[in-house]
């Protein structure tokens, strides 16, 4: 599993930041430039990058939309 995507399984959120709007809640971090993709499930974010993957609870509650864009996920919680 690559470094960036054990953060997740290990809940290391050092390179995970959470940003607050009125609006919504985003979160973002850095999982590099590779064939990484992600997929939301209820509140659950999983990421695959080739035979690795992770995943992790939003905590917040609301509609959840998440994108990787130039090696940056983007997962955003709407309020």
């Amino acid at each position: 599993m690559t470094p960036k995507l054990q953060q997740f399984d290990e809940r290391d959120t050092g390179g995970l930041r959470r940003y607050e709007y009125d609006d919504e809640i985003v979160y973002a971090v850095d999982v590099g430039l590779g064939e990484a993709t992600v997929d939301v499930a209820g509140s659950t974010v999983m990421v695959v990058d080739g035979d690795d993957h992770a995943e992790f609870e939003v905590p917040e509650s609301g509609t959840v939309e998440a994108g990787i864009n130039n090696g940056v996920l983007t997962v955003e919680v709407e309020r």
